[in-house]
């Protein structure tokens, strides 16, 4: 996972729970990276989410309730990041429909060894999106709150349902969103 997700994390936890909370659970993580993450760099998966189970620990709050906020925030800082992909599109179905198609893509061109989750996406004509997300780490809370951070960036309201799909090793969840 690329490290503009786990400086958006952190940004996060700062913000919300302040920056002792954010020390104490880097801390209490054990980190291979320490803590220390550089936008572009490479990083496992697995710190965000044993960062996030410390979080809850110290907060009450569960950990897919943590991660889904966490997609929320995440959708704002990488529009923040990335003005001119988020500029292009009038609302949020043709953005998440883009996310696979043009954003990946692009991500891939520059980080060859960028782990991105698949997703597929199915609109319909009477205000459906079907979001197919598959991917080998099971992080689709935070797929959820990226959702709902779009939405929220078009100031749209919507619902999302959600089916689980998953089989083995694999995370697979059909959002659809209304």
């Amino acid at each position: 996972m690329k490290g503009i997700v786990f400086r958006g994390f952190l940004n996060l936890v700062e913000e919300n729970f302040g920056i002792e909370t954010m020390d104490a659970i880097i801390e209490e993580s054990d980190l291979a990276s320490g803590g220390a993450y550089t936008n572009v760099g490479t990083y496992d998966h697995s710190e965000i989410v044993t960062m996030a189970s410390h979080l809850s620990d110290r907060t009450g709050i569960a950990v897919p309730d943590l991660v889904r906020t966490f997609g929320n925030y995440l959708f704002n800082h990488l529009a923040k990041a990335h003005p001119d992909l988020v500029a292009k599109h009038s609302n949020s179905f043709d953005m998440l429909d883009a996310i696979e198609r043009d954003i990946h893509r692009e991500v891939r061109k520059l980080y060859p060894d960028a782990e991105l989750p698949y997703l597929d996406c199915q609109i319909e004509g009477n205000g459906t999106l079907h979001m197919l997300y598959r991917s080998g780490r099971p992080l689709a809370d935070v797929a959820h709150g990226l959702i709902e951070g779009c939405a929220a960036h078009f100031d749209e309201t919507i619902t999302i349902a959600r089916e689980d799909r998953s089989t083995g090793d694999e995370t697979t969840v059909m959002f659809t969103v209304n």
